[in-house]
């Protein structure tokens, strides 16, 4: 089993491992634990009652975050010609055709997200064994196989994420950086919520949303509580009240 340091253990023996926390009080917790050297990633992970074997229970989607994810994305994109200039002037940070490819088969794989026109697909299909594993597949389901590369790259700049379904039917995603004011993770925890229960498949049978964890880069999961998912932007508002002296 892995050991942690002290400062982990410190914040892990203030957090009630039995108790799910609503979603104000865990990014509260989260904000005051110790800081470390650099601005860490707030993530939040479902467990969700899928059955993901069948294909009619797998999710997979895209969403824009209210505050974006507070990450610089780097973007590359598969594009020839006029779309390959209206790309760069979108802001990609790599553009490029067979040579990009080429330049993937020999290991770079320096961006975070990949654009292809469909016209490219020739080039990207024999990327799938190096850029699947990774998410960087472009696909038509999440916007990134597109003619409008211009639009593709500035939502990819803004902070448009992609989720899906692992193998044990979790989601997991960035909500923005510790640096962020309350509202602002709050916010945007809000509306990932209201995504993955957007997303909930029709085939779905029993409970969905099993568990919903709330962690920091360095820091322990803290659960939250399924059940708060309405008004949730409304309790921290409610929280800041009380916490103002009379």
């Amino acid at each position: 089993m892995a050991k942690h340091g002290k400062r982990y253990e410190g914040a892990r023996s203030a957090i009630d491992r039995e108790h799910a926390y609503s979603p104000v009080e865990a990014v509260r917790m989260l904000k005051e634990l110790p800081a470390v050297k650099f601005d860490e990633t707030i993530e939040v992970h479902f467990r969700l009652g899928l059955n993901v074997r069948h294909a009619d229970e797998q999710l997979r989607g895209t969403l824009m975050l209210p505050h974006g994810t507070g990450k610089e994305v780097r973007v590359a994109v598969f594009a020839e010609g006029d779309k390959s200039r209206e790309a760069e002037e979108a802001g990609a940070d790599i553009v490029g055709s067979a040579d990009l490819a080429k330049r993937i088969e020999e290991g770079f794989t320096d961006f975070d997200v990949a654009i292809a026109t469909p016209d490219q697909m020739g080039n990207v299909g024999r990327l799938g064994r190096i850029l699947g594993p990774r998410g960087l597949m472009p696909n038509p389901k999440t916007g990134t196989v597109t003619f409008d590369v211009g639009k593709a790259v500035r939502d990819a700049k803004a902070g448009k994420l992609e989720y899906r379904t692992d193998r044990g039917a979790n989601v997991h995603l960035a909500i923005g950086k510790k640096s962020f004011d309350e509202r602002a993770l709050v916010e945007n925890y809000a509306a990932v919520v209201d995504e993955i229960v957007r997303a909930k498949p029709a085939a779905a049978k029993g409970r969905y949303i099993r568990q919903i964890t709330l962690t920091s880069t360095m820091g322990p999961g803290i659960h939250v509580d399924p059940a708060k998912m309405r008004g949730i932007v409304d309790e921290l508002a409610e929280a800041s009240q009380e916490a103002v002296p009379a």
